[in-house]
C-alpha cells in the first residue's frame, strides 16, 4: 500500500502538469499559426502558394515523427529513474528549440539552408514533447488521491488551452505591427518569447516531487532495466489500445488547431487577423471543458465519457465546415470552440487518467508515451498536410476532408468499445487493466 502524496505535492504536481503542458502547446501552436500565415513566404518564397502551404506543413508534420523517437528515448528514464528527471529535460529541450527557430535566417537570406535548418529544429521541438503530455499525466494520476484521478490529471489538458491562449495572443499582438515589420522581426518575437514560459516552467518543475506510486516501485526494487521492451514484450494490447483510442482525437484536434487557420483564410476569406482570436476563445473553452469531462469521468466511469465525446466527434466534420463557410464570425466561433470543447481538449482531457489507468505500475510511462506519441505522428502529425492536399486534390470542396475526419474518429471509437473500464484502478498493480476480467474500484470514503 501506497502513501498518499501531502497536499503540497499534489499542488505542486498540478502547477508541474498544467504549466509544462502549456510550453509545449504555446510551441506547437506559434509554430502551427506561423506555418499557415508567414512562413510560407519567409522559407518557401518561390512556391505557389498552394505549395507553400504544403511545405509549410510538411515541416510542421516533422515534428510529429519525431514524438514517438523522443517518447521512445525519454520513456526509458521516466520508469528508471522517474517521472521527475524527464519532465525538466524535455522542458528544456522544447523551450531552446523553440527559441532557436525565432533565430533563423530566411530563404532570401541563406536560400535552401533556411528551410532545412527549420525542419532542424522542429524535430527537437518535437523530440523534447515525446514524453511531455504523457509524463504530466501518468505523474499526475499517480499523485492524486482515488476518486479525484480524472478532474486532477485533466489540468494537463488544461495547461494545453493555456498555451493555445498565449500562443493565439502572441499571434494578436504581431499582427498589431505592420506588414512588413511582421515579416521582418515581428514572427521572430513571437518564437522568442517562448523563453519566458520555459523558465517559469523549469522553475516549477524543480520543486516537483516524485509520484507516491514510483517511489514505492524503488522501495520494491521493481523499476525495469528496458521498460520499452517490457511494453513491446507484456504491454502490446494496452498500448494499441491507447494507440487507436487517440489517434482519431489526434487528427481531429489538429485539424482544428492547424489546418482550419489556413481554411478560413485561404478558402473562407476570412481576415488572418480574426484567426488567433478565434483559436483563444475555443482554446478557453476548451480547457474549462477538460476540467469538466475529467470531473465527469471520476463520477460515472472514463470509457462512457470517452465514447459519448467520440460518438460527437464522428458526426461534428460536416456541420463544422458548413458553419465556417458562411462566413459568419458567430458560426465560426461556435464551430471552433465545439471542436475545442470535444476534440482539442474534452476527450484528451479525459486521456490524461484514462490512458494510465490502462497500464501495470512497471512500464506506465513507456506504454503511455509510446501509444500516444506513436498514434500523434499517424493523426495529428500528418492531418493537416493530408487535409490540404485533399483540398486542393478536389477542387477546394472540404467534404473529403470531412470524410477523412469522421472516419479518423471511427477507428477510435471501435477501439474505446473494446476498451476496459479503469476508474480507480489500483496504480501499484503490476498487471495491466486489460488483463483483468473486471477492475475492482476502490472509492475513496473521505
Amino acid at each position: 500500500m501506497i502513501t498518499p502524496a501531502d497536499p503540497g505535492a499534489v499542488r505542486r504536481a498540478a502547477w508541474a502538469g498544467l504549466v509544462g503542458t502549456a510550453l509545449e502547446q504555446y510551441d506547437f501552436v506559434i509554430y502551427g499559426t506561423a506555418s499557415a500565415l508567414v512562413f510560407g513566404d519567409l522559407f518557401f518564397p518561390n512556391a505557389t502558394p498552394a505549395v507553400a502551404l504544403l511545405a509549410s506543413f510538411a515541416a510542421y508534420a516533422v515534428g510529429f515523427a519525431a514524438l514517438p523517437l523522443g517518447g521512445l528515448f525519454f520513456s526509458r528514464y521516466g520508469d528508471r529513474l522517474g517521472r521527475k528527471w524527464v519532465l525538466v529535460t524535455t522542458l528544456f529541450l522544447m523551450g531552446v528549440s523553440t527559441f532557436a527557430i525565432g533565430l533563423l535566417p530566411t530563404y532570401s537570406q541563406v536560400g535552401l539552408l533556411a528551410p532545412a535548418l527549420l525542419v532542424l529544429c522542429r524535430f527537437f521541438q518535437g523530440f523534447g514533447a515525446g514524453a511531455e503530455q504523457s509524463g504530466g499525466a501518468t505523474l499526475l494520476t499517480e499523485t492524486a488521491v482515488v476518486g479525484r484521478r480524472g478532474r486532477l490529471a485533466s489540468l494537463v489538458m488544461t495547461g494545453a488551452a493555456l498555451g493555445t491562449v498565449l500562443g493565439a495572443l502572441a499571434w494578436i499582438l504581431a499582427q498589431t505591427l505592420s506588414e512588413e515589420a511582421l515579416m521582418a522581426w515581428g514572427w521572430r518575437v513571437v518564437f522568442a518569447s517562448s523563453l519566458v514560459v520555459t523558465v517559469v516552467a523549469v522553475l516549477i518543475r524543480r520543486r516537483l516531487s516524485e509520484s507516491p506510486v514510483f517511489q514505492e516501485l524503488k522501495k520494491q526494487h521493481e523499476k525495469p532495466k528496458s521498460p520499452v521492451a517490457e511494453v513491446f514484450q507484456h504491454g502490446r494490447q494496452p498500448m494499441l489500445l491507447v494507440l487507436f483510442m487517440n489517434v482519431g482525437i489526434s487528427a481531429q484536434s489538429y485539424t482544428y488547431q492547424v489546418f482550419m487557420a489556413s481554411y478560413l483564410v485561404s478558402t473562407v476569406g476570412v481576415d488572418a487577423s480574426f484567426v488567433p482570436k478565434v483559436l483563444m476563445i475555443g482554446a478557453t473553452c476548451g480547457g474549462i471543458a477538460a476540467i469538466g469531462f475529467g470531473i465527469l469521468s471520476d463520477r460515472v466511469g472514463r470509457r462512457p465519457v470517452y465514447m459519448a465525446i467520440l460518438a460527437a466527434l464522428v458526426l461534428l466534420p460536416g456541420p463544422t465546415f458548413i458553419a465556417l463557410n458562411t462566413g459568419s464570425p458567430y458560426a465560426i466561433t461556435v464551430a471552433i470552440v465545439i471542436g475545442f470543447v470535444l476534440a482539442g481538449q474534452g476527450a484528451v482531457g479525459v486521456q490524461m487518467s484514462y490512458f494510465p489507468e490502462l497500464f501495470g505500475s512497471r512500464y506506465r510511462y513507456a506504454g503511455v508515451t509510446l501509444g500516444r506519441e506513436f498514434s500523434s505522428v499517424l493523426g495529428g502529425g500528418v492531418a493537416p498536410l493530408i487535409c490540404a492536399s485533399l483540398l486542393t486534390a478536389f477542387s477546394g470542396s472540404w467534404v473529403p476532408v470531412a470524410a477523412y475526419m469522421t472516419l479518423m474518429m471511427i477507428i477510435s471509437l471501435v477501439a474505446a468499445r473494446m476498451a476496459p473500464e479503469t476508474r480507480d484502478r489500483d496504480l501499484t498493480l503490476l498487471t495491466d487493466a486489460t488483463a483483468l476480467p473486471k477492475p475492482t474500484p476502490e472509492r475513496s470514503t473521505s
